[in-house]
């Protein structure tokens, strides 16, 4: 199976385009980032969206479901949503969804904050034909049903690194 090269500038400017271009948009917008990944396309896309907010960080991982099994991470760290979520549109993003399992989460969490107006998801990357959740990202500038692994480096300079899971057995 080869493994894709994807532009990461060009796939963030197709997204940064395509949530313009909605009929909800507004430079006011709220937007969270999951870390660390989703906080780096988050960032990315507010410069390129021309954002007046600051970004909201969310650190899921106590609100995982596998959580009492997997314990706790050495990396985890805290949330920090500097506005408040209620009756708000906010641009949920991460880097890639796959189980969904991490968006779950992230959901449960903002509503400890509040009650958003409504969410929407946004991700680099649909690993499509994997979820275990239904939970469809809203925009997405890459679909793949292939397997691969996408790990996304930064925040400066931001990089994706593809590799083909079939190379890593």
């Amino acid at each position: 199976m080869s493994t894709p090269h994807l532009d990461l500038d060009n796939l963030l400017d197709q997204l940064a385009q395509a949530i313009q271009q909605a009929p909800f948009f507004d430079p006011r917008i709220k937007m969270i980032g999951l870390r660390t990944g989703g906080e780096y396309i988050a960032q990315a896309l507010a410069k390129r969206l021309q954002l007046n907010e600051t970004i909201g960080v969310l650190d899921s991982s106590f609100y995982r479901d596998d959580f009492a099994t997997s314990g706790i991470s050495a990396q985890v760290q805290p949330s920090n949503i500097p506005w408040d979520v209620a009756d708000e549109t906010i641009l949920l993003v991460d880097d890639v969804i796959h189980t969904g399992r991490t968006i779950r989460a992230a959901m449960n969490e903002i509503f400890d904050y509040g009650r958003p107006a409504r969410i929407i998801l946004v991700c680099l990357i649909d690993r499509q034909g994997t979820r275990e959740l239904p939970i469809q990202p809203d925009f997405y500038a890459y679909a793949t049903a292939a397997a691969h692994r996408f790990k996304l480096h930064g925040p400066v300079p931001l990089s994706l690194s593809i590799e083909s899971l079939e190379d890593t057995q």
